[in-house]
């Protein structure tokens, strides 16, 4: 029998890097709030993961004077992905940077690019180390890093990015045909045939990534940062939880038709990243999955199926969206 290789793949999301003016505001929300685990800390930079992230981390914090977007992690299948992909970028010549293993805490060797026609700094990535939590909140259960605690983060759940209109059918179809992404719903315009929002996934998911147009033009637009949450419970404690402690609500909770998880829209009060709780939303398993066509006059469901609605376009709460860092970001000592 012949032996098919597949060629390089992409695992999962891996992480985020944010830049914040206040980093221990960031943490009082990201750790004593959200209860996720500082895995190492400096006074410049922090590492956290949910308490079912194994991994050692999957959101950096590091202190800056602007409040950006320095990468987007990706994991690679296998080891030899990242030198795969490095070679397959090259031979469409994307300026790629390689990164030194410990370039950030805990990670491999990785590679850096931007999304062509997006623009996002993507960072490809194998090796992640898998350290034990201390033990005073180390988890019983072996599938747990970690004891739940604050109001309960497991993991990353998604990355919504966005970026100019024009750039859209490119971007998303790049990202499809190059890193393999499966497009699960879209909202299309029929007129034109233009894409102007995508959730797409490598995973069962419905979403690992969603590209989304950007109403001002811009590329290389973070709109939010996802985090997981057990149950729909969990989410409305949370909700009066960070309502309790001034924390910014943008919209919700409510529950999106498109991946019918339930959502809430916060800022970090640190940066003012955009971050939503996620919890529950369907599971695909079908490898013949037909892509799920919205439209704007059929989409308002698929926005917001019941609860706090959430509108599209430049003139509401949910508009503001974050920079991101260039190919070539300012130098990062590692730690």
């Amino acid at each position: 029998m012949t032996t098919y290789n597949p060629g390089p793949r992409i695992a999962q999301v891996g992480g985020i890097s944010l830049s914040t003016p206040d980093l221990e505001k960031s943490l009082g929300f990201f750790r004593d709030l959200l209860g996720m685990e500082v895995v190492f800390q400096t006074e410049e930079v922090a590492y956290l993961r949910g308490y079912m992230e194994l991994g050692h981390h999957s959101l950096v914090l590091r202190r800056s004077e602007e409040a950006i977007v320095d990468s987007y992690s990706l994991r690679v299948q296998r080891p030899e992905d990242v030198e795969l992909f490095y070679h397959q970028l090259q031979a469409q010549d994307i300026d790629v940077i390689e990164l030194p293993a410990g370039q950030e805490r805990g990670r491999g060797e990785a590679i850096r690019f931007l999304w062509p026609g997006a623009g996002h700094p993507l960072e490809l990535f194998y090796h992640l180390d898998k350290p034990e939590a201390p033990e005073e909140i180390r988890s019983k259960l072996p599938s747990n890093s970690s004891k739940r605690r604050g109001l309960g983060v497991r993991r990353i759940d998604h990355l919504n990015l966005q970026c100019a209109p024009g750039d859209m059918n490119q971007a998303e179809g790049w990202l499809r045909e190059n890193l393999g992404f499966k497009r699960r719903e879209f909202i299309r315009i029929p007129e034109n045939n233009l894409v102007v929002a995508s959730w797409m996934s490598v995973t069962p998911q419905v979403h690992d990534i969603a590209l989304v147009a950007n109403p001002f033009e811009k590329s290389a637009q973070l709109h939010h940062v996802a985090f997981n949450l057990e149950n729909f419970s969990d989410l409305l404690t949370a909700a009066d939880v960070l309502k309790d402690h001034d924390v910014q609500f943008d919209i919700g909770p409510g529950k999106h038709g498109i991946g019918q998880a339930l959502y809430l829209y916060v800022r970090d009060p640190g940066s003012g990243h955009r971050v939503e709780l996620y919890a529950g939303g369907y599971l695909v398993f079908d490898p013949d999955w037909e892509a799920i066509e919205w439209t704007p006059a059929t989409v308002r469901d698929g926005l917001t199926w019941f609860g706090d609605p959430l509108e599209m376009g430049p003139d509401n709460s949910m508009a503001p969206t974050t920079n991101s860092a260039p190919l070539r970001p300012r130098v990062v000592q590692p730690v």
